[in-house]
């Protein structure tokens, strides 16, 4: 049985092993998804992406903050079905204000230089998701942890 430290160790190894990740949003009660490449604070209690604004998923944050990000551990490997872990980060996305920008801009760009370009164009949003819980699940269990709990550690 794993401690919630040991829990909390796993989950900063996979979300800053892994770049990209899967964006669930929702549209008219439609789920929509999108792949994303992402950026976790060292805390892990934000996630940033980015996106244009011309996008559906961008016009789905706008009418639904309420978003799903899965980071997982596979390999695309039998052993993926015993052995991966999948995890769901459930939170609020909003875009980065302009004038807060540089340093998560900055991050960004260590983790995704390729994308420098792209996060320079005017239309380009930086989405921010304050996470609420992560979920890992694997093949045989599933842990839920609420950020909220980690401060009584």
């Amino acid at each position: 049985m794993s401690t919630l430290s040991d829990s909390i160790d796993v989950l900063k190894q996979v979300v800053t092993a892994q770049r990209f990740a899967v964006l669930a949003t929702q549209q008219s009660e439609q789920p929509y998804i999108n792949l994303i490449a992402f950026v976790a604070s060292d805390d892990l209690s934000s996630i940033l992406f980015a996106t244009s604004r011309n996008t559906q998923k961008y016009r789905n944050m706008q009418e639904n903050e309420k978003v799903a990000i899965l980071i997982d551990s596979r390999r695309n490997e039998p052993s993926d079905l015993i052995g991966a872990l999948a995890i769901t980060a459930l939170g609020l996305a909003s875009e980065v204000a302009k004038d807060k920008k540089d340093s998560p801009v900055l991050n960004y760009l260590d983790r995704h230089p390729t994308l420098k370009e792209f996060l320079h164009r005017p239309e380009t949003a930086i989405i921010s998701v304050n996470i609420t819980d992560y979920i890992l699940a694997r093949f045989d269990r599933v842990e839920r942890i609420q950020l909220e709990s980690r401060s009584s550690q």
